[in-house]
């Protein structure tokens, strides 16, 4: 890499961490697994950025790597997932805390199958059009629409408590 294209990546990586931790916690439910998927991610876009960096959204790029990567993960562990006890632990907190609140919905979040999930989190996290949505995840916009209703649909009726809408 030229030392150029270092000084920006390197800027990049600086100004964006933030925000793709944000998301890549989203993704896997870990702390420690999300700081591996962004290093992932990053480290491969890192060998292409000469080329991203030309790009109007290079954070685009960086983050449907990160999808890529950790559908593959799912895809690698698909048969050996740990089954959730659905038991929330007591934190001692008021039940309706924004703590306890996260908490299950990041329980809901790891019940849902890897193309629902990552569905939920780039349309309703990210607050995506469904057409992106499509592109990153190299479906059709109807496959899109039908992932993010079924898991509003689970979301539902595992989480009531939740207040979840199609708007976000």
């Amino acid at each position: 890499m030229r030392p150029e294209h270092e000084r920006e990546f390197r800027e990049f990586v600086t100004a964006r961490s933030a925000d793709l931790l944000r998301t890549a916690y989203y993704l896997t439910g870990d702390a420690h697994r999300a700081q591996d998927l962004l290093q992932t991610a990053l480290l491969s876009c890192a060998r292409r950025w000469s080329r991203i960096r030309s790009w109007d959204q290079p954070m685009g790029y960086v983050r449907k790597a990160m999808f890529r990567h950790q559908i593959n993960w799912w895809r690698v562990r698909r048969n050996r997932l740990e089954v959730s006890t659905g038991h929330i632990p007591d934190h001692g907190h008021d039940p309706v805390s924004a703590w306890v609140i996260r908490d299950d919905l990041m329980t809901a979040l790891r019940q849902l199958p890897p193309r629902q999930r990552a569905v939920v989190l780039l349309r309703y996290y990210e607050d995506r059009p469904e057409s992106d949505v499509a592109r990153i995840l190299g479906v059709s916009i109807g496959t899109v629409r039908s992932q993010a209703a079924k898991a509003l649909a689970k979301l539902r009726t595992r989480h009531g408590e939740l207040v979840l809408t199609e708007d976000g």
